[in-house]
């Protein structure tokens, strides 16, 4: 089965939560909250990891900082897999559907050479604007 895989940053800081007291139980409401928030999108926590990162300070100045990241996957169907057997009539459905008219398809431009049309010549000559 393949996965797809999804990191995010973790939560720096605690969230203000109903009956949470402390940092402890305020950060834990934070990383529920994007736990919860993840899965409800199909994603599954997989870990958390942390990472080194160089940042710039300053013009010249570089420094390595660590990272706190949460890794999240999901599984993808692979191109054809459906999961659940279809019926026959669902099956003749979309077989019926793809056979349907669709718009009438548009020609591709030519890519030979270019045509150059003669420019229009104006009326009087262009320059630097004159009083008559």
């Amino acid at each position: 089965m393949a996965y797809e895989y999804r990191v995010l940053p973790a939560p720096e800081r605690g969230a203000k939560a109903k009956g949470a007291k402390g940092t402890a139980e305020r950060f834990a409401a934070a990383l529920t909250e994007a736990l919860n928030a993840m899965a409800a999108e199909g994603w599954d926590y997989v870990r958390a990891e942390s990472l080194p990162c160089v940042e710039r300070k300053g013009l010249t100045r570089r420094v390595e900082v660590t990272q706190n990241l949460l890794v999240f996957r999901r599984a993808v169907r692979a191109r054809g897999e459906t999961g659940v057997a279809d019926s026959p009539e669902a099956i003749a459905a979309a077989a019926a559907a793809s056979l349907e008219a669709g718009p009438e398809p548009r020609f591709a431009p030519s890519l030979g050479a270019a045509r150059r049309e003669a420019a229009p010549r104006p009326g009087r000559p262009l320059g630097p604007a004159r009083e008559e």
